[in-house]
C-alpha cells in the first residue's frame, strides 16, 4: 500500500467541491466546534480512525457554541479532503435537533446513533467512518463542517427521503438559508 500512496501523493482531492464552500452552504461563520479529543489542525488520536488500521472507529466527542434563534436543523458533514479521488469522500453526514449542544465519543455510531441525531447516508456508509487513509500518500485532513439550517431537512427534489439520497446528491439541493457555520479541522498520516 505504501507504493500506492507514494504513486498517488500528488493526487487530491481538494478543498473545492468541500461541502463548505458548496454556494447554498455559505452563511456567517458564527459556530465555534471544538473536540475534547484534539485542536484545530492537530492530530486525529488512532482511536477515532478506521478499524482496519488498528482505531477503534469511535467518533469523537464535539461541542459547538449555540447556534442563532431560528434554526430548526444542524448539519454535520465530516470530510477527507485530501483523499485521491475527483471530490472529498463524505466520512460521515448526520442532521442534529438544534437543541443538542454536543455529541460524545460514539454518538455517530450507525448501530446506536445518539438522542437528536438522524445518521445520513456517506460515501462509505451510514454512520461515522474515521480516518483511514491510503499508507504513504502523507498527511490527510479531515474537516468537520457543521451548518445551522433555518428549515429542516427532509427530502430533495423529487421527494426523496433524505435518508436515502447520496451526499453528493443531498449537498447541492440542500435549499435552507444556513444561519451559522463553523469547522473543526483535525488530520492523520499513515
Amino acid at each position: 500500500m505504501t507504493l500506492l500512496g507514494r504513486i498517488l501523493s500528488n493526487r487530491r482531492a481538494g478543498e473545492t467541491h468541500a461541502a463548505w464552500n458548496l454556494p447554498n452552504l455559505q452563511g456567517p461563520e458564527l459556530l465555534t466546534l471544538t473536540s475534547r479529543h484534539f485542536g484545530d489542525g492537530d492530530s486525529i488520536p488512532l482511536e477515532h480512525c478506521l478499524k482496519n488500521i488498528g482505531g477503534d472507529n469511535l467518533s469523537p466527542h464535539l461541542a459547538w457554541t449555540p447556534p442563532p434563534a431560528g434554526t430548526a436543523q444542524l448539519l454535520l458533514v465530516i470530510e477527507d479532503i485530501d483523499v485521491p479521488l475527483a471530490k472529498p469522500a463524505v466520512h460521515c453526514m448526520t442532521l442534529i435537533e438544534p437543541a443538542v449542544g454536543h455529541l460524545e465519543p460514539g454518538a455517530l455510531d450507525a448501530r446506536q446513533p445518539s438522542t437528536g441525531v438522524q445518521l445520513l447516508r456517506s460515501t462509505i456508509g451510514r454512520g461515522y467512518h474515521g480516518p483511514g487513509p491510503i499508507k504513504g500518500h502523507g498527511p490527510h485532513r479531515y474537516t468537520f463542517q457543521l451548518f445551522a439550517l433555518a428549515t429542516p431537512v427532509d427530502s430533495t427534489p423529487g421527494t426523496t427521503p433524505v435518508a436515502r439520497v447520496r451526499p453528493r446528491a443531498l449537498l447541492p439541493a440542500t435549499t435552507s438559508p444556513v444561519l451559522a457555520r463553523g469547522r473543526l479541522t483535525g488530520t492523520f498520516e499513515r
